[in-house]
């Protein structure tokens, strides 16, 4: 279990779009699971960073800005700042939070053109695209809207549908029509750069069957798409925000969002740790490095993502593409365009981030499996395992101090056999949530901490300190370190209310100090004084879960 704390890591953050708040289904799949393993990792004292960034270019942006009468950048700029105020309100914490749109992100990618196109990988193709006789002007994707061919739901983007998930050619949407006017456009031909993704069938097929990091759900749905055979990728838009392409035949010509976005992994990291050049080549191949998604995007980064690097030939692949599915809200997709979501700004108004990062990490598993987000199971948990659980053991603890001592840990006695097996539970308690954590499964480590509380609770109430007098500092001291355990144990889920037990026991500093492995231990001394004890869970009343419910749609 200590090797990965031993390895240097580097962990990312599928990007959120520079379009609209993040809503909970962002948080489950994309930015809560890798804070889980950041902030554990940091308590076992690893060399890891973890970075995001805004995902700034595209067509829906420029038609947004266009239609709000601002500069595109300035628009982007926006929601960089609103991503990074929500999700710091989680206690997400990204060593750099960036933007797709930096000067060293474009840099890198038109570096990676270059690379590519000398190397054989980029050609130059006539397409048949659509063109707007009454705006005069091409329209990529998201300037045209029509009817699945596959589902028939209408009102789609032309390059795919949310509907049932499918991945559309150019010219392939039925019944297309103009997003910016309404009107059917015609085709016009327009010369488009080429990536030569079929080129990489072989490649990419050694490496699915031979990185064991990857889930075998989703290495098995690309392994299908590989053998149906790859289609060539078109990856430029005539548009004017984007990366531009770095050739003179090519001025007006911007390379398409899939193509820089994942570069921006790449990007980041280096620049949150200090490094360029070969320098920084070398400190992203000799890292572990992780790309946590939604299954949404596991198309583009087990194709187009792996693909890239193999043809430019200089960065190493992902060791890990940790992919979790969709979070349904009562039995439906989440959907930014349908208005069908809960933001994470609007739920932060109701309840504690605590709460959504417990309620969150409990129902959704390291697969590719749908999870439903339902505000009465959201609140039966935090009351029946937070509140009841966890929050029950904790204060009842404090409070005994408070009351019996004056606020002050009690000596210990001689341990006895509860004494002996409770240590020993907490002990495997740190290393078997460690190991689930390592492993992925954060909704399982979380079960186990739950389960150890569970045994905190049994203990307190089978030795009841306030009849055995005899034994009851010894309880009473072991009771304050099993709340110190628990304070470590619970970091990486709930580091608010982790941060908030370990002050009311009185210790200066934070609870990442001390480190995870130490938690096994007999932190809190007798003589300490103790902070002020106070519940640091409130249960849930059927209004607080009402104020939510008609902010949806």
């Amino acid at each position: 279990m200590d090797e990965l704390s031993k390895e240097r890591v580097v962990i990312t953050a599928a990007l959120p779009y520079a379009y609209d708040d993040l809503h909970l289904g962002h948080i489950a799949s994309t930015h809560l699971p890798p804070d889980i393993l950041y902030r554990y990792l940091k308590l076992k004292g690893a060399e890891v960073i973890q970075v995001c960034a805004s995902d700034d270019f595209g067509t829906p942006i420029l038609i947004a800005a266009e239609k709000q009468g601002k500069d595109p950048r300035e628009y982007v700029a926006t929601w960089n700042a609103r991503f990074k105020e929500d999700l710091g309100r989680l206690g997400i914490v990204y060593d750099l939070f960036d933007s797709t749109s930096s000067k060293e992100n474009v840099e890198l990618v038109q570096s990676f053109f270059t690379k590519l196109n000398e190397n054989g990988y980029i050609f130059v193709s006539e397409v048949d695209q659509f063109y707007c006789e009454n705006d005069r002007k091409f329209l990529p994707d998201r300037y045209v809207k029509g009817t699945c061919p596959h589902c028939g739901t209408e009102e789609q983007y032309s390059d795919g549908c949310e509907n049932c998930g499918r991945t559309l050619q150019h010219g392939e949407i039925l019944s297309p029509h103009c997003s910016i006017c309404g009107r059917p456009p015609v085709m016009r031909k327009s010369t488009h750069y080429f990536f030569r993704l079929s080129a990489f069938s072989k490649q990419l097929e050694e490496w699915l069957r031979s990185n064991q990091g990857l889930q075998s759900d989703a290495k098995n749905y690309v392994l299908n798409w590989i053998k149906d055979g790859l289609q060539d990728w078109d990856i430029t838009r005539d548009i004017s925000w984007g990366v531009p392409i770095p050739l003179r035949e090519a001025e007006g010509k911007v390379l398409y969002g899939w193509f820089d976005n994942h570069l921006c992994y790449i990007t980041t990291a280096l620049k949150a740790a200090g490094k360029t050049g070969e320098e920084g080549k070398k400190y992203w191949n000799e890292s572990k490095v992780y790309h946590f998604i939604g299954k949404d995007i596991v198309y583009h980064h087990y194709l187009f993502l792996p693909s890239m690097r193999i043809g430019e030939g200089e960065y190493k692949l992902p060791d890990l593409i940790p992919t979790r599915g969709h979070l349904l809200l009562l039995g439906k997709k989440l959907s930014r365009s349908k208005k069908w979501m809960i933001t994470v700004r609007e739920f932060l108004e109701h309840f504690p981030p605590d709460y959504l990062r417990f309620y969150l990490t409990r129902i959704v598993p390291y697969t590719q499996a749908d999870a439903n987000f339902d505000l009465k199971e959201f609140g039966e948990k935090i009351n029946n395992e937070l509140v009841a659980n966890i929050g029950n053991f904790a204060y009842r603890a404090l409070v005994f101090v408070k009351n019996k001592h004056g606020g002050v840990v009690p000596q210990a006695g001689k341990p006895g056999k509860e004494e002996e097996d409770v240590l020993e539970e907490l002990s495997r308690a740190v290393a078997e949530t460690g190991a689930l954590i390592e492993e992925g499964h954060y909704d399982r480590a979380l079960r186990r901490v739950l389960d150890f509380s569970a045994k905190c609770n049994q203990y307190f109430q089978h030795k009841a300190p306030w009849e055995n007098l005899q034994e009851e500092p010894t309880t009473t001291n072991y009771a304050c370190n099993l709340v110190a355990g628990l304070a470590t144990l619970l970091n990486p889920f709930l580091p608010f209310s982790s941060a908030e037990l370990w002050r009311q026991l009185g210790f200066e500093g934070a609870v990442e100090d001390r480190g995870w492995d130490s938690a096994s231990g007999l932190r809190v001394e007798s003589g300490r004084k103790i902070g002020e004890p106070k519940p640091v869970f409130r249960k849930l009343e059927e209004k607080d879960l009402s104020s939510v419910s008609v902010q949806l749609g």
